[in-house]
């Protein structure tokens, strides 16, 4: 059946990029939803008009469910961060969904209910029946298939998601990377200290995203910190790796994730000063070593 569903995640720009990337997902749209005017400009809503950059996603649920899209939604927006995406703040890059249908609510509470747990404390994310939207200029339809070196909030890894990744059910997931692999990387879930296969490994090679394979850490750069999780002092690049805050367990950390969007670790400053002061705590469970001598086969 063909549905619709609003979603508004910061700058429509990079959102509707991401999105098209989808087999199901029929059509997408920018413009402005759930304001208080009609047919506001670009230049009313960034001067508070109260709508939300949003974007109109048609999608095919024969091909692709909303939990699906959700699923890759709550991927590239960060669910605590109130009217700001990126560098995008106002009103306007505030992050929603907006349901056309009641029966689209229950897949909506599933997601967002699992997101609040692993994140640890209430999303700002606002759930609300659509009530209008109106379509942005021209200009701003499909910016980053004009413009590829535009700003985007979202990482340019995420526009380029794997078969796998964009079609693979919860189910066949668990049976390719094990239970605690998919708590870790896809429910946010930690291993117990001292437990994971790579705390104590010290082999050459590179340590890649269980999920995706897309290489995050080297050996060189792996170092024994005692905490009990495999530690690095930074990921095989700068662009490697996302970065975003955490208040899970009444703390304030900041999270690490891959660019497929699995969860990884954390990464804190209390590193050796003559790598950077830095320490990527990460989940053996996310990881998947590959031995130097085999690393070009890969």
């Amino acid at each position: 059946m063909i549905k619709t569903i609003y979603l508004a995640g910061g700058c429509f720009w990079g959102l509707q990029k991401f999105f098209d990337q989808f087999e199901g997902v029929i059509s997408t749209e920018s413009g402005y939803a759930n304001g208080p005017t009609e047919n506001p400009s670009y230049e009313e809503v960034c001067s508070g008009s109260g709508h939300a950059e949003a974007v109109r996603i048609v999608y095919d649920d024969s091909i692709i469910s909303l939990k699906q899209i959700l699923r890759f939604f709550f991927m590239v927006i960060d669910p605590v961060s109130l009217n700001r995406q990126g560098n995008d703040i106002g009103v306007q890059y505030r992050t929603g969904i907006y349901y056309t249908d009641e029966s689209q609510l229950q897949d909506i509470q599933t997601i967002y209910d699992r997101e609040e747990v692993k994140v640890g404390r209430k999303l700002a994310v606002e759930v609300n029946n659509f009530e209008n939207f109106y379509t942005a200029e021209e200009f701003h339809q499909k910016y980053l298939d004009k413009h590829p070196r535009g700003y985007c909030h979202i990482s340019r890894g995420y526009m380029m998601l794997s078969d796998e990744d964009k079609a693979e059910t919860e189910e066949e997931m668990i049976s390719r990377i094990g239970r605690l692999a998919y708590e870790v990387t896809q429910n946010g879930q930690t291993e117990r200290p001292y437990t994971g296969e790579y705390d104590n490994f010290f082999e050459k090679g590179v340590y890649v995203d269980a999920v995706s394979g897309e290489p995050l850490f080297s050996s060189e750069d792996k170092f024994d910190s005692g905490c009990g999780w495999p530690a690095f002092s930074r990921p095989i690049t700068a662009e490697a790796v996302n970065e975003r805050a955490d208040y899970g367990f009444g703390m304030v950390r900041t999270e690490v994730r891959s660019n497929s969007g699995s969860h990884l670790g954390h990464v804190f400053t209390d590193g050796p000063k003559d790598k950077g002061g830095l320490r990527y705590c990460i989940n053996s469970a996310a990881l998947r070593f590959i031995p130097a001598d085999e690393v070009s086969q890969e």
